[in-house]
């Protein structure tokens, strides 16, 4: 089921509209990867597949996916419907779009009814980022190895913000 797919079980599925969607959502993929985590990513479009929409969402939890993360741009309409076909915490990014920049996709994704949580991230590349660290934190409320990776990968940015220096002042400012 996967176009990108680990040697273990997955835990996380990473979903999109379309393959233009994958230089954004591979930055999910990334995170996942560099903690270890198994995962698995496919191209699953709310509007031109549908029935695979549903199948993928499904069967998430009945193949023990703990958690999906969908990237989507323009309407958007992908994390929304697959958050009301299952009960695995859905984690939307909207993708940034060549019309309204992403924020279309954004209003798309955040205004869910009530009673379908889905859970909201930045427009773009840094959204899908932290939708992979997010998942990360998700699987490490029972995995203390996890949440220690999780801690170190923290004090590593801390260090690096601490540790960071401002060119001088160059004679033309």
């Amino acid at each position: 089921m996967s176009d990108h797919p680990t040697s273990e079980a997955p835990l996380v599925g990473i979903i999109m509209g379309s393959t233009s969607d994958w230089p954004t959502m591979s930055k999910a993929a990334a995170i996942l990867r560099d903690f270890g985590i198994p995962y698995e990513s496919k191209v699953v479009s709310a509007h031109r597949t549908p029935e695979l929409l549903f199948h993928y969402s499904k069967s998430a939890r009945s193949r023990g996916l703990k958690c999906l993360i969908a990237g989507a741009g323009g309407a958007a309409h992908l994390p929304g419907m697959a958050s009301a076909l299952t009960t695995v915490p859905v984690l939307a990014v909207p993708v940034r779009s060549r019309v309204l920049n992403g924020v279309d996709s954004l209003l798309s994704i955040v205004q869910m009814p009530a009673g379908i949580p889905t859970a909201t991230f930045a427009i773009g590349e840094a959204g899908a980022t932290n939708a992979g660290l997010f998942a990360v934190s998700l699987l490490a409320l029972d995995n203390d190895t996890l949440a220690g990776q999780l801690a170190d990968y923290r004090e590593g940015l801390r260090q690096k913000v601490e540790s960071s220096e401002l060119p001088p002042l160059s004679a033309a400012e």
